[in-house]
Parts: C-alpha cells; sequence; structure tokens
C-alpha cells in the first residue's frame, strides 16, 4: 500500500510538470512539426523504475522492478520519437503458488513524445506508443500462470532536463493491456493493465 501511495505521488507530481506540453498554442504547433535536420538529437536512454498490474490482476501480483534501455530521436521541435526494450519481474501473490515465484514481462514498444523545451533545459512531455510484451511465468508459477504475447498501448506522461549532452527525466505510463491470457486460469479470469513509474538518464549526439 505505501508503494502505490508513492507511485500516485509520483503521477501527480509529473502530470503538474507535463502541464505546459498541453499548454501549446495550436496555431504554433503546425509551424513548429517540421523537420530540423541541423539540430535532430539522437541518443540512448537507460531507465529503471517499478511498477505493478491494475485491476483484478492486482489482486494476485505485487509490485515488481525494471530496467530498459531506449533509442531516442527528436527530429522536430515539440514532437519526438522511442523505440526500445523493457524487462520487468512482477512477484506474484497468490495463495496456490509458492513464495518468490513471479511473472517476467519482455516488452518491445514505440512512443511518440509531444512536448516544448522550456528555459532551453526542461521538456515536459505526454506520449502514445505501441508495443508487444512476452509474459513468461517462473518454474513454480506455471501450473497456474501461463505464456502469453500480450499488445500495450502506452500513455506516457513526464518531463526531462537536457544539460549539454545529458538527459535525465522521470515519467509515469499506464499501459493499456489487450489479449493478456496469462492469467485466465485464476478464478473469474481476471483482467487488468499495467502502471509503471521510473527514471531515466543517458546521452545526445
Amino acid at each position: 500500500m505505501k508503494i502505490r501511495f508513492v507511485m500516485g505521488g509520483l503521477v501527480a507530481a509529473i502530470l503538474l510538470c507535463a502541464g505546459p506540453a498541453l499548454a501549446v498554442e495550436a496555431q504554433q504547433v503546425s509551424k513548429q512539426l517540421k523537420p530540423n535536420p541541423e539540430n535532430v538529437q539522437a541518443g540512448l536512454d537507460v531507465q529503471v523504475g517499478f511498477g505493478n498490474l491494475t485491476g483484478d490482476l492486482a489482486k494476485d501480483t505485487g509490485t515488481g522492478p525494471l530496467l530498459g534501455i531506449t533509442g531516442v530521436v527528436q527530429p522536430f521541435k515539440y514532437l519526438g520519437f522511442e523505440a526500445g526494450y523493457e524487462g520487468q519481474r512482477i512477484p506474484i501473490d497468490y495463495a496456490l503458488v509458492p513464495n518468490g515465484e513471479g511473472l517476467w514481462r519482455h516488452n518491445a514498444g514505440l512512443l511518440a513524445k509531444a512536448g516544448p523545451l522550456v528555459l532551453n533545459h526542461l521538456r515536459p512531455f505526454v506520449g502514445v506508443g505501441a508495443g508487444l510484451s512476452l509474459i513468461n511465468p517462473s518454474a513454480g508459477a506455471g501450473t497456474i500462470f501461463d505464456n502469453d504475447l500480450v499488445e500495450e498501448v502506452p500513455l506516457a506522461a513526464g518531463v526531462e532536463y537536457h544539460y549539454g549532452k545529458i538527459s535525465a527525466g522521470a515519467r509515469a505510463t499506464y499501459r493499456l493491456m489487450f489479449g493478456e491470457s496469462f492469467a485466465d486460469a485464476l478464478p473469474n479470469e481476471p483482467g487488468g493493465n499495467l502502471f509503471t513509474a521510473s527514471a531515466t538518464l543517458g546521452g545526445r549526439f
């Protein structure tokens, strides 16, 4: 409960910082969404954080750590793109599964991000994308949980700070999950989505 309270506070702070990304005047957007080959930025970010399943799935699982690596490119002043991998272990809290078992999640995804650069260093953003996650239960959980390939639509909000070629940030992501069947053996075939919060650190060139 304490972890979820902290996650809720982090989301509120990130959404507050991301507010300016939604305040860009509509008539300026079309002018700024133009390629600028001389100033295109690209780089790599490392991501660390934690997350948990929501809905009915939250009753039988816990909050688990995640680690990812992402390639980023900013071809427009207000619009950028990401592509990367994210790995996570979600602990299982179910009476018929031994303690210490979990669900491994391997995700490949794309994200489009929109947001202005404020004071030459700070970029609040919102984002939407698409991804696929392979859900793989640990050996002791295989009698209840199944391997599964899940489609995801990530909805993100965050803020990045750029200083020279260094970039650091924080974000919250709510992933809509479709076609999940890894927990169909549980009573009432529970469903849910995935919430994560993470910090990023990387370089630009």
